[in-house]
């Protein structure tokens, strides 16, 4: 079955793009080699983070090499704003300076950089964002975050200590999200944001093998103005984290583990009641954003850039449903960077195998979660090296979000081309999975494309497959 031939001037295809790649090959190379060789014609520009993948060059070239394109070597990464932020929307915040402190960057604003440009060629610039900023494990973290004070603002977690995230509940935290946005929507003439929101919730944490948060004040604190009693649920999360540690560890259970976890579950409800709490008050995070962008200017489209976690995932594919985003973005962008798929997917089952499906071999586990999610792919033991089929998995969830999103907001398909690896049988990408995938998202009936996570690490080599797709597309 060909893919249907969209409306040109309804074309949407973006790329994720970090503030170096201006630096290293010239604003006018980079926008000529995305709109003439590629096709893009929108921009996810990355403007704040600590994290490579967003804001630097490749973070798997040790695995991968080096792309055909920029510069070959390790950048030095200290993250920040690559913009000029204007400290009148920062004064009910401790994080007012934030400005990256990377030497390349001195006396530079990337919006400023290429807004000018991208729109002389008619190409648009959404803004890109991502939560966590900082320290996120297979991002390539910058080593040290220069702000005063974000220390003090950290989740504390169920034995009382400072964790490893900030508290989105920290009113100094959540007013520095607001304000950056804020800043951006109004002073800049971009033509769009994209927000991701990737936090772990109690229960994913759990199951991790971490121990939950948020205990601290301000989070308590919202927990009782909900009815939300946070001593018992804590004690409740201390029983659940005892089981999955104990699980961890081999311990025998007579009736296994799968069925033992219900039970310890059952028998402390609060744990579930402190789960939907922390959910409510992350998805507030997006809910506010959305009505800030409108609230500044009512036209400028909001989308969600929505982690893969939450197909491969069964709390998360329970806890996220499309129809409920639709309420608060006018586009998502499902995550699904199909080479590197089987690794995310391998990563998430060793997950749930150490602790409640620690007595299900790996195939089997395999078997009864591609049923449950919806997924026909390889079999456990091929998976990693093979990757997810565009022609089945993009199609898939692309054609599951467009049932869930009922048409009231558009599916944008984020495609990866050279995700990182971090491991070496994981397969790599191809200029034929650029093109299936994107003939993929128009045969499954999708509006667009955003190639991801970062044109630093694209092989232009294989972004042709992607112009290929288009071209025959007619939108190139």
């Amino acid at each position: 079955m060909s893919a249907p031939r969209p409306d040109p001037a309804e074309k949407f295809v973006g790329i994720q793009v970090s503030p170096i790649s201006f630096l290293d090959e010239g604003v006018d190379a980079v926008l000529d080699t995305l709109q003439t060789r590629v096709g893009v014609n929108v921009l996810m520009l990355g403007t704040v983070s600590w994290l490579g993948l967003k804001t630097g060059r490749s973070i798997s070239h040790a695995l991968d090499g080096w792309p055909d394109h920029g510069i070959p070597e390790p950048y030095a990464l200290r993250g920040g704003a690559y913009f000029q932020p204007d400290p009148a929307y920062y004064r009910d915040t401790f994080m007012a300076d934030y400005r990256t402190r990377d030497p390349e960057f001195e006396g530079r604003d990337i919006l400023a950089m290429v807004l000018p440009e991208a729109h002389r060629r008619g190409m648009k610039v959404f803004v890109e964002l991502m939560e966590p900023f900082f320290k996120y494990s297979g991002h390539g973290s910058a080593g040290t975050v220069d702000i005063p004070n974000l220390p003090q603002a950290m989740e504390v977690d169920l034995f009382g200590r400072l964790g490893p995230e900030p508290s989105t509940s920290h009113p100094g935290y959540r007013n520095w999200i607001l304000s950056m946005v804020e800043d951006q929507v109004r002073r800049y003439p971009i033509d769009g944001l994209m927000w991701c929101n990737e936090r772990n919730s109690p229960l994913d944490t759990l199951i991790q093998g971490g121990a939950p948060g948020d205990f601290s004040t301000h989070s308590r604190r919202e927990a009782a103005e909900r009815g939300v009693d946070a001593e018992r649920c804590r004690e409740a999360l201390l029983r659940l984290y005892d089981f999955c540690q104990e699980a961890a560890a081999g311990k025998s259970f007579a009736d296994g583990t799968f069925v033992t976890f219900l039970r310890t579950l059952l028998a402390h409800p609060e744990a579930l009641i402190w789960e939907r709490f922390w959910l409510e008050r992350n998805k507030d995070l997006d809910r506010e954003l959305y009505g800030l962008v409108k609230w500044c200017r009512p036209t400028l489209p909001f989308g969600l850039n929505v982690w893969n976690r939450n197909h491969f995932n069964i709390f998360r594919k329970a806890q996220w449903p499309w129809a409920e985003q639709t309420l608060y973005a006018d586009w998502v962008k499902p995550i699904t960077y199909q080479h590197q798929a089987g690794e995310v997917f391998a990563k998430e089952l060793g997950f749930f195998r150490k602790t409640i499906l620690r007595d299900f071999e790996p195939g089997e586990a395999t078997a009864v979660l591609y049923r449950l999610l919806g997924l026909k792919e390889a079999p456990f033991d091929k998976l990693v090296e093979t990757g997810m089929d565009p022609d089945t998995y993009v199609f898939g969830q692309c054609a599951d979000a467009l049932r869930g999103v009922e048409g009231r907001a558009k599916v944008y398909m984020g495609l990866g081309v050279d995700a990182p690896r971090t491991r070496a049988e994981t397969a790599q990408c191809t200029p034929d999975i650029a093109y299936r995938s994107v003939l993929a998202t128009y045969r499954a009936g999708g509006h667009g494309v955003v190639l991801a996570p970062n044109y630093a690490s694209m092989h232009l080599t294989h972004l042709d497959g992607v112009a290929a797709a288009l071209r025959e597309l007619g939108l190139h």
